[in-house]
């Protein structure tokens, strides 16, 4: 999930831009063709003299705008407890480092390829807090830079494996801003007092013309051979999956410049790429659907939203785009008003759509649902009649946080308890907020019916869900998500991921439901548990080259040890997930950089599975090694991945 502080691209009185009238008379008398060879060199200095003057007053205003910020504002520093250590924002490696701490085997039919893990790393120490006059205004936990986590598996003919592992931040143009003047540039501005807020975002348009920055720091996806990242506050990032260096910013030739969903999916038929974004302003909500050799978008649609909601997902049939309008609502005019710019507003709508993926705002079929938090989901298929939409749920919103004035820590904490400590009574409490539960929506397209269940029980909470890409959009059998630790995360209060679940869709069971006293029927599910204190994120389902089969693969996951202070990559088998690990890779990174420590928040995986090219050929470049030249760095210092 990401930030969804949006851009805003405006010129501002103080840019001083030269009058339109002396712009047209100077351009009129610079292209006349019967300017004498005399008057040229004149009218050379004059240009150079309007761009000097212009450049100038563009340039002072900025200034005295950063003068006023450094007086008026204090930058500090988010608390943090000892409970949530391994949060924190780690440096760049610099280079690649060749693994060799290896327990168990890997696979021989493991694929060779890149597992690569996305999400929020802060600059500068880690989240701050601004506080001035207006009040405070904080960085929210799902902002920070994007920072990439990646592992190259490659195989040499002798069947033994070659693993690199290296680290490097998503570097967008707010990124370079803020690295060239070595300190935060932009005021933090996701949450807190209304006009602290409000005069972050303002001060931010003012000086950098937009109201924050570039994340991309949610998702890894791949699209006509070319690697993205993303998150949905602004557009892509092209990255060199080899040596992950951000090669800038893809607006699809020019033709997408609005937001980007963090989760765009294929069209099964076509290759096209389907994607959506969302904005604060009209037109709120638009889908786009993109050429399958990326170069052009085919189709921009406005559904002609009333409101904007934060949607982080879309979902996909063989026939339809899944559309979730739940009531997570941005508003400025209730900024203005001295409320917060994103609320999740329980009391109002929650829709589902189902549109033909090629269709407009008029094919749409709604589908009134239940107000909940929906951000993940798990897949979507047609059967007969109905449209299944299975998805992760919960009670209430997790992002932004507490509004202001409620005790940030105490929010969280309560809304991680477990839902079994909830009485029926106090349903309407932070208590258990956040428990999520595996849910399912039919939604029948001829009679406008909607069915909708839990799938899960009420033993763990889950989400971030996977399944094989493969089955995206078909009926499928399984899937699997990261199990949530509830009492670790409410002593935190922050989510902590003790293990993972197989979900077998089409295996039916029945459990007695605490929170409604009554059995349910529910789905097959098989855990993994890790010992304790140790945590994973960023999971994914590598299938088996070759195999038809679903569940065939394996599944990988970043693991975190708190007690250790050692993190590993796990390769578990997707059939038997309940066993053993059959291989731990032991991560080489850096200490975390010193200074107070703050949260690097889940975040979205991904596997790019490639052939014959993934060879050890490739890994001395990686390195910036030629053959005979330098040696390849071993094992470092130990650092926390799995946490967040």
């Amino acid at each position: 999930m990401s930030t969804c502080s949006c851009t805003f691209k405006v010129c501002s009185s103080g840019s001083s831009h030269i009058p339109s009238s002396v712009g047209h008379n100077y351009d009129h008398f610079k292209d006349r063709s019967s300017l004498s060879f005399q008057l040229k060199p004149m009218l050379g200095k004059l240009e150079h003299i309007l761009k000097d003057v212009n450049q100038t007053m563009k340039m002072v205003p900025v200034k005295l705008l950063d003068a006023f910020v450094d007086i008026a504002f204090e930058i500090v520093d988010q608390p943090l407890l000892p409970s949530q250590n391994n949060f924190a924002p780690v440096e760049e490696l610099g280079e690649a480092f060749r693994i060799t701490d290896i327990e168990g085997t890997i696979p021989y039919d493991f694929p060779e390829g890149v597992y690569i893990r996305n999400g929020p790393n802060p600059l500068f120490g880690g989240y701050k807090s601004a506080i001035s006059i207006f009040g405070k205004s904080s960085h929210t936990w799902i902002e920070g830079e994007g920072m990439l986590h990646a592992v190259y598996f490659s195989k040499s003919n002798q069947s033994s494996w070659t693993i690199f592992y290296n680290n490097r931040y998503v570097e967008s143009d707010t990124f370079k801003l803020e690295k060239q003047r070595r300190n935060l540039a932009f005021l933090p501005a996701a949450e807190g007092d209304p006009a602290a807020v409000f005069s972050a975002h303002l001060l931010n348009l003012l000086r950098f013309g937009m109201v924050d920055k570039y994340l991309s720091n949610t998702n890894v996806f791949e699209h006509a051979g070319r690697f993205y990242v993303t998150a949905e506050n602004h557009i892509p990032q092209e990255i060199n999956i080899k040596t992950l260096e951000t090669l800038g910013k893809w607006d699809v030739d020019g033709t997408w410049t609005r937001p980007f969903s963090s989760h765009a999916k294929k069209v099964r038929s076509t290759g096209e790429l389907v994607t959506f974004g969302f904005y604060p302003q009209k037109p709120y909500f638009e889908i786009g659907i993109i050429s399958a050799d990326g170069k052009k978008v085919v189709q921009k649609v406005d559904l002609k939203f009333k409101r904007c909601t934060l949607s982080h997902e879309i979902g996909i049939t063989q026939r339809y785009n899944v559309i979730m309008d739940f009531p997570l609502v941005i508003d400025i005019n209730r900024l203005l008003a001295g409320g917060p710019l994103i609320k999740y507003v329980k009391k109002e709508y929650a829709r589902i759509g189902v549109m033909p993926i090629y269709g407009d705002a008029d094919s749409i079929k709604w589908f009134e649902v239940e107000p909940a938090a929906a951000f993940h989901i798990v897949n979507c298929c047609e059967d007969g009649d109905e449209v299944v939409v299975i998805a992760c749920k919960a009670r209430e919103s997790i992002i932004p946080g507490p509004e202001f004035g409620l005790d940030k820590y105490e929010w969280f904490s309560s809304g991680f308890k477990h839902i079994k400590q909830v009485r029926k009574s106090d349903q309407d409490s932070q208590d258990g907020a956040f428990f999520t539960r595996v849910y399912e929506w039919r939604l029948n397209m001829k009679s406008g019916e909607v069915k909708g269940k839990y799938l899960t029980g009420t033993e763990f909470s889950m989400d971030f869900p996977i399944i094989n890409e493969k089955f995206t959009g078909v009926k499928n059998k399984y899937g699997y998500t990261q199990v949530i630790d509830s009492a670790a995360s409410s002593i935190s209060g922050m989510a902590k991921y003790g293990g993972l679940a197989k979900l077998h869709l089409e295996e039916k069971t029945s459990e007695f439901c605490q929170a409604d006293q009554q059995p349910e029927e529910l789905i097959k599910v098989e855990y993994h548990k890790f010992p304790e204190g140790t945590f994973c994120s960023g999971a994914t389902f590598v299938p088996k080259f070759g195999s038809l089969e679903e569940e065939d693969g394996w599944i990988t996951a970043f693991v975190h040890d708190e007690k250790s202070n050692i993190s590993q990559v796990y390769i578990l088998d997707a059939k038997n997930i309940s066993s053993k690990p059959i291989a731990k890779i032991k991560l080489p990174s850096r200490r975390s950089r010193p200074g107070p420590r703050h949260v690097a928040a889940q975040v979205w995986p991904s596997w790019a599975s490639t052939p014959s090219p993934w060879q050890s050929s490739w890994a001395a470049p990686l390195l910036g090694l030629q053959k005979g030249q330098g040696t390849i760095p071993q094992r470092s210092e130990e650092i926390p991945l799995g946490a967040g």
